[in-house]
């Protein structure tokens, strides 16, 4: 299994309160459990050339229920083929990141900005109320040890480009690193790259995610 893939697997468990994850022989069953839309994750353990296609096929070939999904850490181009018509793929990319976590204070929030960061059941979060008190930013990490998951960081479109991003990741950083976690992993959208890039991340390998839909595409 990839280190950074188990890690990620590990901290993102913890971040969304999901289910301890299966061990399988390919990776690892999660059960998720959001609704119908998301009831289960199939994450496979490889990544990049170590995929192995047929492991892909077989699991996906499996899959019968609703609302599961699978993560493949290696580019759609590859993967979609080895899925068959009732898998939706999402058709932006993803990416598996990792960083090494710099013990540096987060800065100050921009005038009229007010931060909030708490820690419950092994998350911490922080927010970034805008001057109205509405949601400006916000986002969260889940240390694990020597490695830490950021998750679910979101700039509210009418605050970007004011360095809010920047300081919930610098904030979540210190959080981590104060509770021992020395490796960031994350796995990142296309917009979102650019900001991880700018802080010191570095992408490990392409990220697929699939959902199984049940009807034929098209």
């Amino acid at each position: 299994m990839d280190r950074f893939v188990q890690a990620w697997v590990d901290g993102w468990v913890v971040s969304r309160g999901a289910a301890p994850p299966l061990a399988e022989s390919w990776g690892w069953t999660v059960d998720v459990g959001t609704g119908t839309h998301h009831v289960t994750r199939h994450v496979f353990g490889a990544a990049n050339g170590a995929v192995s296609e047929p492991a892909v096929r077989k699991v996906a070939g499996a899959v019968t229920g609703a609302g599961v999904w699978l993560k493949v850490f290696a580019d759609p181009a590859v993967v979609g083929p080895w899925l068959g018509p009732d898998w939706w793929i999402d058709p932006e990319p993803g990416f598996l990141m990792t960083a090494p976590l710099p013990d540096v204070p987060p800065g100050a929030a921009p005038d009229g900005y007010r931060t909030r960061t708490w820690s419950r059941g092994g998350v911490t979060r922080t927010m970034v109320a805008a001057p109205d008190g509405s949601l400006a930013a916000r986002g969260q990490i889940a240390p694990t040890g020597a490695t830490a998951v950021v998750d679910q960081i979101e700039t509210s479109p009418g605050h970007r480009r004011r360095g809010l991003g920047a300081l919930v990741m610098r904030t979540l950083h210190r959080a981590a690193v104060e509770q021992g976690a020395r490796t960031g992993v994350l796995g990142a959208t296309p917009e979102g790259r650019a900001l991880y890039e700018s802080l010191g991340w570095r992408v490990e390998s392409a990220l697929t995610s699939a959902k199984f839909t049940g009807d034929a595409r098209g």
